[in-house]
């Protein structure tokens, strides 16, 4: 018995080691300024701050890669969401939208982020200073409201 568990251990050790050389692409694209979302919409504090702090790992191409972004399998599940968080919604590349996709994005934000589904409970257990008050997702929900009516033609 003592054997066998020997080998397990061993094995484990072995696979944990080896997993470790199976690295995810983890990068952030180059930024080009003028297409960020701090130039083509009205985006200031403290709206922006809190959008920066809750939304732009995931959401943008200036991700923070914390340390256990580069350990397997974490770092699998990491590369994961950042790339999907970017395709879906990618601040850093705002300027490239259409008016409408603007306008979507916009009311995909207000709808995510007044339910709570933003940002994702598994980002907040490691990143508490991402967690949204009652009056933080107003003062988001708002601006998405600002922002809508600009795009599209209102005041």
């Amino acid at each position: 018995m003592n054997k066998t568990i020997r080998w397990i251990a061993a094995i484990a050790v072995i696979i944990i080691i080896g997993i470790q050389f199976i690295r995810p692409g983890k990068d952030n694209p180059p930024i080009n300024p003028s297409m960020t979302i701090e130039a083509q919409a009205d985006f200031k504090p403290p709206v922006s701050n809190l959008i920066k702090t809750s939304c732009f790992d995931c959401h943008s191409n200036e991700t923070r890669w914390p340390w256990y972004s580069y350990v397997a399998p974490v770092s699998w599940f990491v590369a994961d969401d950042v790339k999907n968080g970017r395709d879906h919604l990618n601040f850093s590349e705002w300027g490239t939208y259409t008016t409408s996709k603007k306008v979507l994005k916009l009311g995909q934000i207000y709808e995510q982020v007044s339910k709570s589904e933003m940002p994702l409970s598994q980002y907040l257990y490691i990143h508490a200073d991402a967690r949204l008050t009652s009056a933080d997702r107003d003062s988001i929900v708002s601006w998405t409201e600002d922002e809508t009516d600009k795009l599209s033609g209102g005041n």
